[in-house]
């Protein structure tokens, strides 16, 4: 099936799945089960050396092209205006499915767990980073991982993916692939309206656990390409 006709069923789809209940009870239950459902069409591609990344700040949208095609087209989380995400054309150089934050994370001892700095690490507790699974760098200490996708800019400059979207990105993408980010980009008139997931703002936290082990680094469902 064509990419863009999958997207545009997958959009129907998901707009017909959050005008159910579910957008009506963001604290877990049925909000969180629809949060873990989301995903959406991707495409392998037949030369992964002619990938190239784009994404539109305005749309919070991301787009993985191959030529014309489009392979991946999902939603994103960027940067605050004060801590925005940079403009311009970078290359992915860093690539980590493991990758932690050196300077923000988790501290934790016995079964406490606290959300910190580093620098501010209570005494007698051991830290761990915080975890951005599949890491792809594009810019020094900026790069998209895995994170809580929310409706409005809300990040300090990283391009954060939805966790089933995260691994189908770093199988698309290679060291060395092109990235553009912009206000906005063409595709947006294409495929820039594909339905969000819930917003996870309102959505629970995992618990501390979740990050101090390699959970968060396999939350997601298998990805399936077409």
């Amino acid at each position: 099936m064509n990419l863009k006709l999958s997207l545009i069923l997958a959009a129907a789809a998901v707009s017909a799945m959050f005008s159910t209940s579910c957008t009506r009870i963001p604290n877990g239950g049925i909000g969180l089960a629809a949060y873990h459902q989301y995903d959406l069409p991707t495409k392998l591609p037949a030369n992964p050396s002619a990938v190239r990344v784009k994404v539109s700040l305005s749309k919070q949208r991301t787009y993985v092209m191959e030529g014309s095609q489009i392979l991946l087209a999902m939603p994103v989380s960027i940067g605050t205006p004060s801590t925005p995400t940079p403009k311009g054309n970078f290359t992915i150089f860093n690539k980590e499915h493991k990758h932690r934050a050196n300077t923000h994370g988790y501290a934790y001892k016995g079964d406490t767990t606290v959300q910190t700095m580093l620098s501010k690490k209570p005494a007698g507790y051991s830290f761990k980073g915080t975890p951005m699974p599949y890491w792809c760098e594009f810019k020094p200490n900026y790069g998209f991982h895995t994170g809580w996708v929310k409706h409005q800019p809300c990040t300090h400059g990283c391009i954060r993916m939805h966790e089933n979207l995260a691994p189908k990105f770093f199988r698309l993408v290679k060291v060395g692939t092109p990235v553009n980010i912009a206000y906005s980009q063409p595709e947006d008139s294409v495929v820039g309206n594909i339905p969000l997931p819930p917003d996870a703002g309102p959505l629970p936290d995992y618990g501390g656990k979740m990050y101090t082990g390699d959970g968060y680094f396999h939350q997601h469902s298998t990805p399936k390409y077409d």
